[in-house]
């Protein structure tokens, strides 16, 4: 009988879509990323998978709202409030943040992109679904792909929960129009980001819906250009290129950026441009390519957070990354 980690895609279609594979095209990796996608990335979650999102405090959530622009979030609870019941299933017992767009986006039937990742050991599983079920208490995803991802550019931090008596600061949703300084602030300095982007056809395959992944680099791997916009570097990866991908045929993004010390989420819908030439695209070390968002709305979730992180480290991975300061144009 054949074991479950043997087991790769069974599909008859490809686990990329055309927007994937053009990318893995130009890069020259189409042949090698179509045997190593049909290993590794399955219409299923491997027990390890199951057991490590049913130990986590967070996920982070890609969805998509009824005008069709991406938003990333983020949910918690206590280790537990994730079950899966079986390796297709994904149950979640929490609801959204206050303020936050998955209270609009989170509809039976819709596209939904999950990344688990666990600062403290730099460990992640990508999962993309369909929502099978919404009630009062959460909802569940029925699973179309799961896979893991490495590492890199992962800092490590420690999670401490907040206590009752501190978590009641929490203030309403702000929302703009264009990134105020307190935003600009946040996000010149940030280390991580989370982008959501999404690619459906009218025929739903399997391969398609909406992803979620994360980007890390060096504090300030982020520069802000004017009050819409800001630009960051695309670090060579896993090379399946599904965020890539996804914005190839459809630019609209959405980016969530976390203050990990005070307990604020930033959240952005927008549209994304890939750069793929450019004279500072060739100054910054380890860089693969270059986007740049624009942004159209934001949600400023202000202490939202019911736990705190302690920095430990910064990846390794970084030591081969540039820095913006640093680029000679």
């Amino acid at each position: 009988m054949q074991h479950e980690k043997d087991k790769g895609w069974t599909q008859g279609i490809s686990p990329f879509h055309g927007g994937e594979q053009a990318i893995q095209t130009r890069l020259g990796v189409r042949d090698r990323m179509e045997n190593i996608g049909r290993r590794f990335i399955r219409e299923f979650m491997l027990d390890t998978h199951r057991k490590f999102y049913e130990q986590l405090p967070f996920v982070i959530l890609g969805s998509v709202d009824a005008e069709g622009r991406p938003w990333a979030s983020l949910i918690s609870g206590q280790p537990g409030f994730i079950a899966a019941p079986d390796a297709v299933t994904l149950q979640i017992q929490a609801r959204p943040l206050s303020g936050d767009p998955l209270n609009h986006t989170l509809r039976h039937h819709a596209d939904i992109g999950l990344l688990g990742i666990e600062l403290e050991t730099r460990r992640r599983n990508r999962m993309n679904g369909r929502i099978q079920a919404v009630s009062e208490n959460g909802f569940a995803i029925a699973v179309t792909q799961s896979f893991g991802n490495c590492p890199q550019y992962i800092q490590k931090r420690q999670l401490s929960w907040l206590s009752e008596q501190q978590t009641t600061g929490a203030q309403e949703a702000q929302h703009f129009s264009q990134l105020t300084q307190p935003i600009q602030q946040l996000i010149a300095n940030a280390d991580t980001l989370f982008i959501a982007s999404r690619y459906t056809e009218n025929n739903n395959s399997i391969n398609q819906g909406v992803d979620v992944s994360h980007r890390g680099g060096k504090p300030g791997f982020v520069r802000i250009e004017d009050e819409r916009t800001f630009i960051f570097p695309n670090f060579t990866g896993n090379s399946f290129y599904n965020t890539l991908g996804n914005l190839l045929l459809d630019n609209r993004v959405g980016i969530l950026f976390l203050d990990f010390e005070a307990g604020d989420l930033i959240s952005i819908t927008g549209q994304a441009d890939i750069i793929w030439e450019s004279e500072e695209l060739k100054a910054f070390d380890g860089a693969e390519q270059l986007v740049r968002i624009t942004s159209d709305k934001i949600v400023y979730l202000p202490e939202a957070l019911p736990f705190r992180w302690d920095f430990q480290e910064y990846s390794p991975s970084l030591a081969f990354t540039g820095e913006w300061s640093k680029t000679k144009i």
